[in-house]
Protein backbone atom coordinates (compact mmCIF):
# COMPACT_ATOMS: atom_id res chain seq x y z
CA UNK A 1 0.00 0.00 0.00
CA UNK A 2 0.64 3.69 -0.92
CA UNK A 3 1.20 6.72 1.71
CA UNK A 4 1.07 10.40 1.14
CA UNK A 5 3.85 11.45 3.88
CA UNK A 6 5.88 13.91 5.06
CA UNK A 7 10.10 13.33 4.97
CA UNK A 8 11.97 15.18 7.36
CA UNK A 9 14.98 17.00 5.73
CA UNK A 10 16.72 20.07 6.66
CA UNK A 11 19.35 20.61 10.24
CA UNK A 12 18.34 20.40 13.57
CA UNK A 13 15.59 22.90 14.99
CA UNK A 14 14.75 23.75 11.20
CA UNK A 15 13.07 20.91 9.67
CA UNK A 16 11.36 20.94 6.34
CA UNK A 17 9.61 18.15 4.91
CA UNK A 18 9.21 16.82 1.64
CA UNK A 19 5.81 15.19 0.48
CA UNK A 20 6.44 11.55 -0.81
CA UNK A 21 4.67 8.68 -2.08
CA UNK A 22 6.30 5.76 -0.20
CA UNK A 23 5.41 1.90 0.65
CA UNK A 24 3.95 2.03 3.63
CA UNK A 25 6.71 -0.40 5.14
CA UNK A 26 9.30 2.29 4.76
CA UNK A 27 10.71 4.01 7.53
CA UNK A 28 10.21 7.89 7.73
CA UNK A 29 14.06 8.35 5.81
CA UNK A 30 13.32 5.53 3.27
CA UNK A 31 13.42 5.99 0.10
CA UNK A 32 10.27 7.19 -1.72
CA UNK A 33 8.80 6.02 -4.85
CA UNK A 34 8.70 9.91 -6.05
CA UNK A 35 8.31 12.89 -4.21
CA UNK A 36 5.39 14.89 -4.83
CA UNK A 37 5.90 18.32 -2.59
CA UNK A 38 7.19 20.32 -0.32
CA UNK A 39 6.77 21.73 2.93
CA UNK A 40 8.31 24.44 5.38
CA UNK A 41 6.47 25.12 8.43
CA UNK A 42 8.76 27.64 9.36
CA UNK A 43 8.35 30.17 6.24
CA UNK A 44 4.64 28.64 5.76
CA UNK A 45 5.93 27.67 2.15
CA UNK A 46 4.35 24.69 0.40
CA UNK A 47 5.11 23.12 -3.26
CA UNK A 48 2.78 20.71 -4.67
CA UNK A 49 2.92 19.06 -7.83
CA UNK A 50 -0.82 18.42 -8.42
CA UNK A 51 -1.27 16.56 -11.60
CA UNK A 52 1.34 13.70 -9.64
CA UNK A 53 -0.39 13.99 -6.17
CA UNK A 54 -4.12 13.09 -7.80
CA UNK A 55 -2.49 10.46 -9.93
CA UNK A 56 -1.26 8.94 -6.61
CA UNK A 57 -4.57 9.48 -5.04
CA UNK A 58 -6.73 7.77 -7.85
CA UNK A 59 -4.33 4.80 -7.51
CA UNK A 60 -5.28 4.55 -4.12
CA UNK A 61 -2.74 5.97 -2.00
CA UNK A 62 -3.71 7.46 1.58
CA UNK A 63 -2.55 10.93 2.69
CA UNK A 64 -1.56 10.64 6.09
CA UNK A 65 -3.64 13.26 8.62
CA UNK A 66 -1.04 15.62 8.25
CA UNK A 67 -0.27 15.75 4.68
CA UNK A 68 -4.53 15.45 3.68
CA UNK A 69 -4.34 18.45 5.89
CA UNK A 70 -1.90 20.25 3.60
CA UNK A 71 -3.70 19.49 0.31
CA UNK A 72 -7.38 20.84 1.55
CA UNK A 73 -5.44 23.87 2.87
CA UNK A 74 -3.43 24.12 -1.09
CA UNK A 75 -7.40 22.50 -2.39
CA UNK A 76 -6.33 19.68 -4.26
CA UNK A 77 -9.64 17.82 -2.91
CA UNK A 78 -12.22 19.26 -1.18
CA UNK A 79 -14.06 16.01 -0.32
CA UNK A 80 -12.61 12.25 0.35
CA UNK A 81 -11.80 9.91 -1.93
CA UNK A 82 -14.23 6.84 -1.87
CA UNK A 83 -11.15 4.39 -0.34
CA UNK A 84 -10.00 7.06 2.88
CA UNK A 85 -10.94 5.40 5.82
CA UNK A 86 -12.85 8.44 8.01
CA UNK A 87 -11.18 10.18 10.71
CA UNK A 88 -12.82 10.03 14.30
CA UNK A 89 -11.79 12.09 16.99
Amino acid sequence: MVKLRLKRCGKKQRAVYRIVAIDVRSRREGRGLQKVGFYDPIKNQTYLNIPVIQYFLEQGAQPTGTVQDILKREGVFMEPYPNQQPKFN
